[in-house]
């Protein structure tokens, strides 16, 4: 949960480095919170309107997030741009996501391994 609620802190951080770790517990627990609003919305019968406004309210977050995380891997931040090839796009960037850190500082910032 604080790896959560770190990346929700930084909000508008768009700088820097993001660790793997930190990227896939934002997405984990993105996704769990996702599921229980959808079935809060569904017995309440809101049904997708609960999930549409979390969506909108993590949706700077999660960008800054996969932004940093890029960097971290040495890579632009606009590389999130291929998100928009269909399927191959994510792919790349699932790919990209899933890399090791680029060893040592690089142009975007020190190596958040080395300092946790």
């Amino acid at each position: 949960m604080e790896w959560y609620l770190k990346v929700l802190k930084n909000y508008v951080g768009f700088e820097g480095r993001a660790r793997r770790k930190e990227y896939w517990m934002f997405i984990l627990f993105n996704m769990i919170a996702s599921l229980v609003l959808g079935f809060i919305g569904g017995l309440i019968g809101l049904d997708t309107i609960l999930s549409y406004i979390y969506s909108l309210a993590v949706l700077l977050p999660s960008l800054a997030v996969a932004i940093r995380r890029l960097h971290d891997t040495g890579r632009s931040g606009w590389m999130i741009l291929l998100s928009f090839i269909p399927l191959v796009g994510a792919i790349i960037l699932i790919v990209f996501m899933c890399q090791d850190s680029e060893p040592g500082d690089n142009k975007y910032g020190f190596n958040p391994k080395l300092q946790s």
